[in-house]
């Protein structure tokens, strides 16, 4: 660190904004800090300033809180650190999928504070939240006119329940807005919308910021808001107002140089960069972006790459408040007045612009060309997996033929064509290994990004033109990310060449994107099913998980929007550079190059886009956002939920209904066995699938022993309030590879001793009733993939007590602290091969009943089945004295109950 003065109070550094000689409020001057010696201010990074900002606005006076703007202010690129500070975020987003379950916790928690004599304003949040009611959409009606119209009809019809209890939510609790379905996607919302920048609370301004149960929430990070993902049960404890307290991160900078070369766009760009960072390292990092480049990037631009940060890992990908920024608040319609704030308060803090090259220091340089970017695709099963577009046909061919071990599909070339099944509707042609059967524009990442949809409009318009159509088997669908994209579009003359290939407004939230592809044909289903054809999804989405998309597809390529209409037309992977994608209406091939839209002509009409008419109107206008099927909804009354013991969607949480007022003795975790050996890249879609139940499911069999028929069964996603549905379907996704069960894919393993094959819920009850704690084995870099919680609530209701895995994900690694099971990371070389595990073994970790220490190392015992054992050690994963803590008192829920009572007024 710096050799820093020992004040024992920090300077003061209020001070008055100014714009135009106008009072416009009260703010911290972070470079007062700099002028009093406590650190090179100008130095930092823009994001560690925000960080700083919030700890200035919390000086309660103390020694501890002094010593952390010390840390802060005095930050050193390379110096190693371990240093916690806690950060006051400004407001909370969440989507309906991780925000009922947080919904059910805080009434649970409500209900558990009344039963220990407490009153219910204790649990009330101190934070603003705003709910986005955006995962419920399906996708069961598309690629007609009235898609639209079915879909929304439906959503309220399977969603009723849920939707009260969320209305009953905003009258319950304070400080807490819903935006209810069919208005968009939560983070393109937020950007266009939510989104302040610059607070104002009284004569009080500093930065917005936010964190969310969503893990692209960084996507505002492209606006120069800094916000990140984290699990629900985290957010909980930070709208009930316990400050998030995190390591002071290192902080890598990225230069962007250059432009993109013409035909390239931001989702070939944000691909590029996910699968750079993914290859640097950036899991759990600070990422800003500084440069030429980065400052020729659009708002819309800058967020696609930003929406993509827990695809690489970052926690934040951050890029500054500048002349662009200004220019998008204006056209989304923002009031000038606070347009004027936000320019005047980031020049004020010396913070307004793209950093240059040597401007501020930065733990690590890494720099992308952004000439050398070329139109890329990703897949088929991760994100961080791109390629050039001219090389998909050929690694596609690749990975279908690699036998399965290997990573590949194991499906070697065989008959061809001619043996495949028959592809209905279809004039007799066949459907076969390649064919494309889901052709999807969606997700937040790109459908906010004009460029990107004004380019697939006009590759419509240029298609229809020839002649082309959509392939006849391929399921085609527009899920915008707000209401705001068709409306531009059709001012564009842009809407009706998409409507006339198959995409048609679908409806308005994630859709495809997160597992809500909804159906496909029952023929098509049978045609797969009946040969294990390796059926392909293309999206312009940001995950393209295993069984994330739809159960039947295996293989997902994320791409541009306009991408997704030219492989929509040509029906099957090829190559595009020798293949065309169909025959015009005089027999002529019509190849992606021929029709391929031009820089001017996206930029001509752009505008559109930028009109604020279209963000009044959907945004701002009386009632904007509302809609009939909301405002007839009723909502329950009373300070207190009425659980109905009959319901299938909405049961108490169990996490805090035994909770007592004081924290019990950890049991020790001796002789435990494993519940299953996993690989590398585990995601949370492996581990707690969001897509639909299948009647053959463990959950599935228990909706129908429920009286649920199975045409009612919704989503998982939809049953989160449900511990029930739950936890019977953790470790449920049909591509699950338990190394415990020889080969079979799904949710099995094999019981010990005796090695009888059960499904993991079926085994975990057998466990419990036997007192045999379970722990999980994993390989790198496990629980990859989305922020929801149910991946560590199931986990704890199978009776897991750790995770011992190569290493971890960010937000997954902080889900199981928050459930209070210990995240162990093996010795460096060691892993389950190395170790030499099967699943035969029982595992002890002697002290990990006693007070968990951050970071601290704990003997693990590996007990073989011959008698022998052997000793090696583990590295908790609990990197904060708060997560500590958390451990102690059984996870965050049970913490943050006794404290809330502890801190009660008496």
């Amino acid at each position: 660190m710096n050799a820093q003065p020992q004040a024992a109070a920090v300077p003061a550094t209020q001070r008055v904004l100014r714009a135009a000689g106008q009072p416009l409020g009260q703010f911290h001057d972070l470079r007062v800090l700099q002028a009093h010696g406590w650190g090179q201010v100008d130095r930092l990074p823009f994001s560690l300033r925000i960080l700083l900002e919030s700890l200035l606005r919390h000086d309660d006076g103390s020694a501890a809180m002094a010593q952390a703007v010390r840390a802060v202010a005095g930050w050193r690129a390379h110096d190693a650190r371990r240093q916690e500070v806690p950060f006051y975020v400004a407001r909370i987003l969440a989507p309906d999928a991780s925000g009922i379950p947080l919904l059910a916790d805080l009434a649970a928690l409500r209900d558990a504070a009344a039963g220990l004599g407490a009153p219910q304003a204790l649990i009330e949040p101190v934070l603003p939240v705003d709910l986005v009611v955006d995962h419920s959409l399906q996708v069961e009606a598309a690629g007609t006119p009235d898609a639209l119209a079915h879909n929304t009809r439906m959503e309220f019809q399977r969603n009723e329940e849920r939707y009260r209890f969320m209305k009953w939510a905003a009258g319950a609790f304070s400080r807490m807005r819903i935006v209810p379905p069919g208005n968009g996607i939560l983070h393109q919302v937020n950007i266009e919308f939510l989104a302040s920048h610059v607070c104002q609370e009284g004569d009080w301004l500093y930065p917005d910021s936010v964190i969310g149960p969503d893990s692209h929430t960084a996507m505002i990070n492209g606006l120069g808001v800094l916000g990140w993902g984290v699990g629900g049960i985290e957010a909980e404890a930070a709208m009930l107002g316990q400050p998030m307290t995190l390591e002071i991160p290192d902080v890598v900078g990225v230069e962007l140089a250059g432009r993109l070369a013409p035909g390239v766009l931001a989702t070939d760009l944000a691909l590029h960069v996910t699968q750079r960072l993914r290859q640097a390292g950036v899991v759990g990092k600070f990422v800003e972006f500084y440069g030429d480049g980065a400052a020729g990037l659009s708002v819309q631009d800058r967020c696609t790459v930003a929406n993509m940060a827990p695809e690489y890992g970052a926690t934040a990908a951050f890029f500054a408040t500048d002349d662009r920024t200004i220019e998008f608040l204006r056209s989304t319609g923002r009031p000038d007045a606070q347009v004027q704030r936000v320019r005047a308060y980031w020049q004020a803090q010396g913070m307004y612009g793209i950093p240059v090259a040597g401007q501020l220091d930065y733990s690590q340089h890494l720099r992308i060309d952004l000439a050398q970017v070329c139109p890329s695709v990703s897949g088929p099963s991760r994100p961080q997996d791109r390629m050039a577009l001219d090389d998909l046909h050929a690694q596609f061919t690749q990975w279908l033929a690699r036998p399965a071990g290997q990573g590949g599909a194991g499906r070697p070339p065989a008959g061809g064509p001619a043996d495949a099944a028959i592809r209905p509707g279809a004039g007799g042609a066949r459907l076969d290994d390649g064919d494309i059967v889901i052709a999807a524009i969606t997700s937040c990442a790109n459908t906010s990004n004009p460029a990107l949809l004004v380019a697939a409009g006009l590759l419509a318009r240029n298609a229809v033109a020839r002649g082309l159509q959509s392939a006849s088997h391929v399921k085609t669908s527009f899920t915008p990310g707000s209401k705001v994209a068709p409306s531009y579009l059709r001012q564009a003359g842009l809407m009706e060449a998409l409507e006339q290939l198959g995409f048609h407004v679908a409806g308005f939230g994630c859709a495809t994107c997160m597992g809500n592809s909804g159906p496909l044909p029952g023929d098509i289903e049978a045609a797969i099913a009946e040969r294990d054809l390796v059926a392909v999804a293309v999206l312009s989405g940001n995950r393209n998980f295993e069984a994330r998309i739809h159960p039947s597809v295996r293989a997902n390529y994320l791409m541009s929007p306009p991408l997704v209409v030219a492989f929509a037309i040509a029906g099957r992977i090829i190559d595009v550079r020798s293949t065309p994608l169909g025959h015009d209406r005089a027999g002529r091939p019509v190849f992606l190059r021929d029709i391929w839209p031009d820089a001017a002509e996206i930029e001509a009409l752009l505008p559109h886009a930028a009109d604020a008419a279209h963000f009044m109107r959907h945004y701002r206008a009386p009632a904007a956002t509302d809609s009939d099927g909301w405002s007839a909804l009723a909502a329950p009354a009373g300070r207190r939920y009425a659980w109905d013991p009959a319901s299938s969607y909405l049961r108490p949480p169990p996490f805090v209904q035994a909770a007592g007022q004081v924290p019990g003795q950890p049991a020790a975790i001796a002789d435990a066995r494993a519940l299953a050996i996993l690989g590398d890249s585990v995601t949370t879609d492996h581990i707690s699938p969001g897509g639909s139940i299948s009647p053959q499911s463990v959950a599935g069999r228990y909706l129908l022993q429920q009286g649920v028929p199975a045409a009612q069964f919704n989503t998982y996603v939809a049953r989160r309030a449900n511990h029930e549905v739950m936890v019977r379907g953790t470790f449920a996704n049909p591509r699950l590879r338990n190394r415990m069960a020889d080969g079979a894919q799904g949710g099995l393993t094999r019981m010990q001793p005796g090695g009888e094959l059960l499904s993991i819920y079926d085994a975990a009850q057998a466990y419990a009733r036997r007192g045999v704690p379970l722990v999980i084995v994993a390989g790198k870099d496990y629980g990859t993939g989305s922020s929801r919680d149910w991946a560590a609530k199931g986990t704890r209701l199978l009776g897991v007590r750790a995770v011992l895995a190569t290493s971890f994900e960010r937000i997954h690694r902080s889900n199981l602290v928050g459930m209070g099971i210990l995240p162990c990371e093996f010795a460096a070389g060691e892993d389950a091969a190395s170790l030499g595990l099967d699943g035969s073994e029982r595992f002890s970790l002697p002290g990990a009943e006693a007070a968990i220490q951050p970071r601290q190392c704990l003997p693990l015992l590996i007990h073989r089945a011959d008698g022998a054992v052997l000793r090696t050690q583990v590295r908790v994963r609990v990197d904060t004295r708060l997560e500590a803590e958390y451990i102690r008192h059984g996870g965050v829920l049970p913490y943050v109950l006794r404290k809330q009572l502890a801190d009660r007024p008496t």
